[in-house]
């Protein structure tokens, strides 16, 4: 058994290792302690960590784009069915599905805004209008186009779903993919060596709020590491790896009025990237 201070480079510090207990003092169980696990620590597949590369959704965010999207997976979902190993029903419910937001996004949703148009000069003639009798307008849905019709609540979560699942069929080559548009394009991410978290603490009641972002880069990091040093002599030490950006410190005051000051580092794949963030400070009271 030996003390354990956080250093990223020993090989036997990492987060979920079974034979750490964190204390005051920290320390770690060896071969031969009572409760000692045999494990290998997480291994990454290359030490040094630039760039990431991450995909945009497939799925356009402008509703122009989201019609022409539609119908093109209505179209060529079809032929290419066999090829992915796909049944007759599901490919004729998710063209169903397609076909019918394309309807609700265009033609539906166009006669809903012409429709809205003309109930707010109605609204304005019956105010200060001059004419006659005023004839309040009845919206009539468009027809809707041979081969479409109604849906149940939720096609494209549905279409997502299966869209999951053919990439997940190990049938859909990158033509298939191509095809479909169900492929984002690939974008470059940050330097991971430049990022640095911004955090600050501030006492609240009896705990510390430790709040930090991922600064725009989440789809990049993996969690963020905040350490603490509580003024003991101690230094810094682990006070957790955080998924989530906030952290409340629930750690007990100590007898006599003192400062603590937290610091924190990104990671990914169980390794620190980029620099400290500015180490920032709260007088904890008694």
């Amino acid at each position: 058994m030996r003390i354990a201070t956080w250093n990223p480079n020993d090989p036997e510090m990492y987060w979920g290792n079974p034979n750490l207990r964190w204390g005051s003092p920290s320390y770690l169980l060896e071969p031969g302690d009572a409760g000692y696990t045999p494990t290998l620590p997480p291994t990454s597949k290359s030490k040094k960590h630039n760039k990431r590369m991450k995909r945009n959704n497939y799925y356009p965010i402008r509703v122009a784009e989201q019609i022409a999207w539609l119908r093109n997976f209505a179209d060529k979902l079809p032929g290419k069915a066999t090829a992915l190993g796909l049944l007759p029903a599901l490919v004729t419910a998710l063209v169903a599905d397609a076909l019918w937001l394309a309807y609700v996004l265009q033609t539906w949703l166009d006669a809903v805004r012409t429709f809205s148009l003309g109930c707010t000069q109605t609204a304005a003639a019956a105010q200060t209008g001059t004419g006659g009798a005023v004839a309040l307008p009845t919206f009539t849905a468009p027809t809707l186009p041979t081969g479409v019709t109604p849906q149940n609540e939720g096609s494209l979560d549905r279409i997502f779903t299966a869209v999951q699942d053919i990439k997940n069929g190990h049938k859909c080559t990158d033509a298939i993919a191509a095809e479909l548009l169900i492929v984002g394009s690939a974008t470059t991410g940050p330097d991971l060596s430049t990022l640095q978290p911004q955090i600050s603490a501030k006492v609240s009641g009896a705990e510390v709020d430790v709040k930090w972002g991922w600064g725009g880069n989440s789809a990049y990091l993996d969690s963020c590491e905040i350490q603490v040093d509580r003024n003991d002599g101690k230094g810094f030490g682990l006070l957790t790896i955080d998924t989530t950006p906030g952290y409340t410190d629930t750690q007990p005051f100590p007898a006599t009025r003192t400062v603590w000051t937290y610091r924190a580092i990104y990671r990914v794949d169980d390794k620190t990237v980029g620099d400290w963030s500015q180490s920032v400070s709260v007088a904890v009271p008694a």
